[in-house]
C-alpha cells in the first residue's frame, strides 16, 4: 500500500507535516501587520522631480470616463481611463506598508519552528522509504566488500 504521494513514506508524517505547516504559517501571516499610507495628497510617482499625487491622476481618469460617456468608442478616453486606474492601483499597492507586530523571541522562534519543522516533516514524508533504507545499508555493503 502507498502512503503519501504516492511513495513509500508516511502517511502519518504527511498529515502531521501539514498541520504543523499549515498552523505555523497561518500564526506567521496573523503576526504581520498591514497598514497604507495612500491618500490623494500623498505622492505617489515621480517625474523630472515633480511629484504625482492620487488626487493628480484622478484628473484623466475623469477626463476618459466622461470620453468614453460620451462616446463609447473614442480610443484615447479607453487609454486614459485605462492608464490613470493602474497608476491608481499601482500607487495604492506601493503604499502599503508591511511590519512584524511586537513578540517576544520565543514566539517567533516557535512559530518559525512550526512553519519550517512542519514544511520538512511533510516534504520528508513525499520521499520512497525505500530509497532511504537502500541510502543507510550503502555504507555497510561497502564495510563487508
Amino acid at each position: 500500500m502507498n502512503g503519501a504521494g504516492g511513495t513509500n513514506g508516511g502517511t502519518g508524517q504527511f498529515f502531521l507535516g501539514l498541520v504543523l505547516m499549515c498552523g505555523g504559517f497561518y500564526l506567521l501571516l496573523n503576526s504581520v501587520v498591514v497598514s497604507s499610507s495612500f491618500g490623494l495628497g500623498t505622492r505617489l510617482f515621480g517625474v523630472g522631480g515633480y511629484g504625482i499625487t492620487g488626487g493628480i491622476v484622478l484628473i484623466p481618469l475623469v477626463i476618459g470616463i466622461a470620453m468614453i460617456f460620451y462616446n463609447a468608442r473614442n480610443v484615447l478616453g479607453w487609454l486614459l481611463s485605462i492608464c490613470a486606474f493602474a497608476a491608481l492601483v499601482f500607487g495604492v499597492i506601493a503604499s502599503v506598508n508591511m511590519s512584524l507586530r511586537t513578540m517576544s523571541a520565543f514566539e517567533l522562534i516557535c512559530i518559525l519552528t512550526l512553519a519550517f519543522g512542519g514544511l520538512g516533516l511533510f516534504l520528508r514524508s513525499l520521499r520512497s522509504a525505500a530509497r532511504e533504507e537502500e541510502a543507510a545499508a550503502a555504507p555497510e555493503r561497502r564495510l563487508r566488500s
